[in-house]
């Protein structure tokens, strides 16, 4: 079985950095550095939960010309769950067998 690798505290500081940086395509600066795009931007959320970065000011940025919703809902035994897109898997697993069991 593979190793798991460990970055440091100042390496994943400075990708997150270098994500937050305007027109940086997160997606191919993960691949760049070896990484998938899911744990950079795994690595961008604990870093904007801990207050060590903020979020780009989004009036900033341009509308995109699509609405895409940030929520998820799933409906299971009659009961609609509603969850951010940004749900780890984990939880929402823990979520959805508590719905299911209720």
């Amino acid at each position: 079985m593979a190793q798991r690798r460990r970055w440091s505290d100042a390496f994943k500081a400075e990708m997150v950095a270098r994500s937050l940086e305007p027109g940086t395509n997160v997606s191919a600066l993960a691949r760049e550095i070896g990484i998938s795009p899911p744990q950079l931007f795994g690595w961008r959320t604990e870093a904007i939960k801990r207050g060590e970065v903020e979020r780009r000011d989004e009036a900033a940025v341009p509308a995109p010309t699509s609405r895409v919703s940030s929520m998820i809902e799933i409906e299971v035994n009659d009961t609609v769950i509603r969850v951010g897109i940004d749900i780890g898997e984990d939880h929402l697993r823990r979520v959805i067998r508590a719905v299911r069991s209720a």
